[in-house]
C-alpha cells in the first residue's frame, strides 16, 4: 500500500465530510427555496420536481453518512490491529483494494459472494 492506512482513512473521512456538508447545504438551500416560492412544481415541464431533487438529495446524505460510519469502523480496526484482514474469511485484504476503499471490510472473494 503506497499510503499508510491512518493517512488514507483521515483524507477519505476528511472528504466524506465535506461531501456531507455539501450535501446538507444543498438539502437545506432546496428547503428554504421550497418555501419562498407559490410555484405548482408538479406540474412544471421544464424539469423535475422539487419533491424529486430533495429526495434524490436526500438519499446521497444518507450515502455519505453511512460511508462516514463505515470509515470510523476502519479507524476502530486499524486500531485493534485488525484492519486489513476481511471480516468473512480473515484472510487479508489485497494493498490494491485497501488503497481504493480504505473502509473495504472484505477481501475482493467475499465482497463479490451473497450474504
Amino acid at each position: 500500500m503506497s499510503t499508510d492506512p491512518t493517512s488514507a482513512i483521515n483524507a477519505e473521512r476528511a472528504a466524506t465530510l465535506e461531501r456531507a456538508a455539501a450535501l446538507a447545504r444543498q438539502v437545506d438551500g432546496l428547503a428554504e427555496e421550497q418555501a419562498n416560492t407559490t410555484h405548482d412544481d408538479e406540474h412544471d415541464p421544464e424539469g423535475v420536481t422539487i419533491g424529486y431533487q430533495r429526495a434524490q438529495l436526500q438519499g446521497l446524505l444518507a450515502d455519505a453518512r453511512r460511508d462516514l460510519g463505515a470509515l470510523d469502523r476502519a479507524a476502530d480496526r486499524l486500531r485493534a490491529g485488525s484492519y486489513g484482514r476481511c471480516a468473512r474469511c480473515g484472510e487479508p485484504i489485497a494493498p490494491a483494494r485497501l488503497e481504493a476503499l480504505p473502509a473495504a471490510e472484505t477481501c475482493i472473494g467475499c465482497a463479490g459472494r451473497r450474504r
